[in-house]
């Protein structure tokens, strides 16, 4: 029986994730301006190829999708707090976990955007973080912002905080420090769900 699986997240394959994700533009437009998302996704393969990743479990059912890549791509960035990203980074823009119960998902959606974004020459991943306080449950701090992340989770992949504005913070992890082993392919990256997050099963591409 197959396991896991990763799919880039493309026009296709958009339509198997979360429904609001499918006609969101939030990220591709700026403040009072709302851009052709047909038009958008068509521009983003043809730039850069697929724009994300779409994460399903062994029978096919859904467990999460991140949207990510070059900042250039997501507009609305330049105007957050902490920002503008850096023009070397590919950007993590957003997140969508089915389940809260199930936080692997999220980590082995980081470990593909990383490998992703090496294979394809990016000097570095950034997204934004929050410094969420101690006691926050981990439905607040995974699903109901889907844009932002934990940065006490993002420092656990070697993110740093290069801005700061008040608890928002333009994350960033530098690809030249990374060790050998989240180096390569996608294939390989994802090898290590299996090393770090036994038992959680091991995602692979078909």
């Amino acid at each position: 029986m197959n396991g896991p699986r990763v799919a880039g997240l493309t026009g296709i394959t958009l339509q198997t994730a979360p429904e609001v994700c499918r006609g969101c533009v939030w990220w591709q437009s700026r403040p009072g301006k709302h851009p052709d998302k047909r038009r958008w996704i068509e521009k983003a393969e043809t730039e850069w190829g697929p724009w994300g990743t779409v994460y399903y479990d062994a029978d096919g059912r859904l467990l999460g999708s991140m949207q990510y890549g070059p900042a250039e791509l997501f507009p609305r960035a330049a105007d957050l707090p902490a920002g503008p990203p850096s023009s070397d980074a590919v950007l993590v823009t957003c997140a969508y976990l089915v389940d809260a119960s199930s936080p692997w998902v999220m980590q082995s959606l980081f470990l593909a955007a990383i490998g992703d974004a090496r294979d394809k020459g990016a000097k570095a991943l950034e997204t934004f973080s929050f410094r969420y306080a101690e006691q926050e449950s981990p439905y607040e701090r995974f699903q109901v912002h889907k844009t932002i992340f934990p940065a006490d989770f993002l420092g656990d992949f070697g993110f740093v905080p290069i801005r700061r504005a008040g608890r928002v913070e333009l994350a960033r992890l530098d690809f030249g420090g990374l060790q050998p082993v989240v180096e390569g392919k996608r294939e390989r990256v994802l090898r290590v769900v299996k090393e770090a997050f036994t038992p959680a099963p091991v995602p692979q591409r078909p």
